[in-house]
């Protein structure tokens, strides 16, 4: 795809984005879940579930505000930014008009995406009574972004921070996806999920579209620099070192013996997932690189082969 072949999206935008079309999401007093069980394995714990069931909703809810504290960063912080840039002509890879009009409306989705999310935090303190923990200041990207830049030439770093985004924004779509299913979860929480995913569909087709314009314009060189640095970026993308010490505070707030504080902290030191090709996020990421034409390069191939040894036999 070349920059002149770009078609915006700019008429599907008026007519659905949720900003457009979506009523206030209100929560419900009933008895679904706020959150689902399955995203927070530490509830579905042994030691849990013998000791301290009593306490599920407390840490379904301390779990549904992390969520929405890591989806306000992450659009407002990480997105938001490269976005931004774009629209505003400020990004060292130039982009035609319609492209920087799209990423005006990524803007204007994602904020809203965060400010929805406020709206719904806030709801479900009133409702439920339960104040928030102490929430983390960062998620993943917060930190694999910048490390993976730090190893990038100056000319390079917008490339990288454009490919960086598109591979979260790809990933995230899935993980929406996943929670907007879940009938355990209240009518509410479901209809956030499907709005935020409505908006995510077009936005994870958009970084794609842009990636692929950039990369088939590249030269060899930055392709292999650029690919070269990949590793670092998802070493740090697909740890879940900020979760693991979200849930250790979280149990550190059960009122709960010290024996059952630290039997709930051995078990989930146990449910980190492995950074290879049984990761659940690398399907995900192998189909960005697919849709943005990265994957067709053998620099890419290389440089994935820890990661997505498959990676060779999907072309």
């Amino acid at each position: 795809m070349n920059a002149t072949d770009y078609q915006s999206f700019a008429e599907t935008w008026e007519n659905r984005a949720t900003i457009r079309t979506r009523p206030r999401r209100l929560v419900e007093d009933d008895q679904r879940l706020i959150y689902p069980l399955s995203r927070q394995p530490l509830v579905l714990a042994q030691t849990f579930e013998r000791e301290c069931p009593q306490l599920r909703d407390f840490a379904l809810v301390q779990s549904l505000y992390k969520f929405i504290n890591d989806v306000v960063i992450f659009e407002t912080e990480i997105v938001d930014r490269t976005a931004r840039r774009i629209a505003k002509n400020r990004f060292a890879i130039r982009f035609p008009f319609a492209c920087r009009y799209d990423a005006m409306t990524v803007v204007v989705d994602e904020d809203y995406h965060a400010l929805v999310a406020m709206d719904f935090m806030q709801q479900t303190i009133a409702l439920s009574g339960i104040e928030p923990i102490s929430l983390p200041a960062e998620i993943e990207l917060s930190r694999a972004i910048p490390a993976a830049l730090a190893l990038a030439p100056e000319h390079l770093r917008d490339a990288l921070e454009l490919i960086c985004v598109g591979i979260a924004e790809n990933t995230l779509t899935d993980d929406v996806a996943a929670f907007a299913r879940d009938d355990t979860v209240k009518p509410s929480v479901k209809g956030l999920m499907a709005d935020h995913l409505l908006d995510e569909g077009r936005h994870s087709a958009f970084w794609a579209r842009l990636t692929r314009i950039y990369w088939q314009s590249a030269s060899q060189d930055d392709r292999q620099c650029l690919a070269a640095i990949l590793p670092v970026f998802l070493d740090q993308y697909l740890t879940n070192d900020i979760q693991k010490a979200f849930d250790f505070e979280l149990i550190a707030q059960l009122p709960v013996a010290p024996h059952v504080h630290q039997a709930l902290r051995e078990e989930v030191m146990d449910m980190a997932y492995p950074i290879h090709s049984q990761h659940p996020l690398l399907s995900n990421i192998l189909r960005f690189f697919r849709s943005s034409s990265m994957l067709d390069s053998p620099c890419v191939q290389h440089a994935l082969a820890h990661y997505l040894p498959q990676a060779r036999s999907a072309l």
